[in-house]
């Protein structure tokens, strides 16, 4: 083994704490305020350089938001003059209209990339990490407790096999899990039995997505080729993602609503 690696190594055998994320998250939100309290006491070179660095990071981050940004573009109508008469002063100037810019599927892919969707449900209510897990014990005295079991209803790919049990620190029951949802189309209003690709976003966080948990809320994924959906250039779309809207753990099936 690389010299190194022991702290992969650690990782992969015991895996992360479990408020790992959002002890880093707490971090990342303290850090603004750290930063802030270091560029009002540099001085001298080191506060340009900052400053410079700042000043390019800041740059960066309107682009990207810019650029998730639906814009308005000026162009030449199509049309020409408009009919009726033009006062003098107008002739000269080119006819213009505001048109949007971006089309549906572009729209699409950096709504994705933004992580936004409108979405039927806006508001869940969160879920307890007590409430999402059991405390399992183990070890030969049974006084080891750093695994769980995931008390809600799961996703997990047809090629998953678990992890050895020394190594599996979240457990997801196989009665539990769940490949296929009912997925409602709003303007066909009808439901299909469609296989799951994947969960895209829990609501309750990134560790849930991760574990491929599904509660009420949860984006997930589903195969949609056999509803025979195209895209404005004639190419069939294979998946679309859907928005959970009941309880799987209490129905024993999962409902969701499309998000067209």
């Amino acid at each position: 083994m690389p010299q190194g690696e022991h702290i992969e190594l650690h990782r992969k055998r015991h895996g992360q704490k479990f408020d790992h994320h959002e002890r880093k998250r707490k971090k990342e939100a303290r850090e603004v305020h750290k930063r802030s309290q270091f560029a009002q006491k540099v001085r001298g070179l080191k506060s340009k350089i900052y400053t410079k660095k700042r000043h390019a990071e800041k740059a960066s981050m309107k682009k990207t938001i810019a650029m998730h940004q639906e814009r308005d573009n000026k162009h030449k109508a199509e049309d020409g003059a408009k009919a009726g008469a033009v006062p003098a002063y107008l002739l000269d100037r080119e006819q213009v209209e505001r048109a949007k810019v971006l089309s549906n599927t572009v729209k699409q892919k950096r709504k994705e990339k933004a992580g936004k969707w409108e979405v039927p449900l806006p508001k869940v209510r969160p879920v307890a990490e007590d409430e999402m897990f059991r405390v399992l014990k183990s070890g030969k005295r049974k006084k080891k407790s750093w695994k769980r079991m995931v008390t809600k209803v799961t996703f997990v790919g047809q090629g998953f096999t678990r992890k050895p049990p020394k190594y599996e620190r979240f457990i997801r029951p196989s009665g539990l899990r769940m490949n296929k949802a009912h997925v409602t189309h709003p303007e066909l209003k009808t439901t299909f039995n469609l296989e799951i690709i994947g969960v895209k976003k829990n609501p309750n966080g990134q560790s849930y997505t991760s574990l491929g948990v599904v509660t009420k809320g949860t984006v997930i994924e589903v195969n949609v080729s056999e509803l025979g959906l195209v895209t404005p250039g004639g190419k069939v779309v294979w998946g679309k993602y859907a928005q959970v809207t009941n309880n799987p753990e209490n129905d024993g099936c999962i409902n969701a609503v499309l998000l067209v």
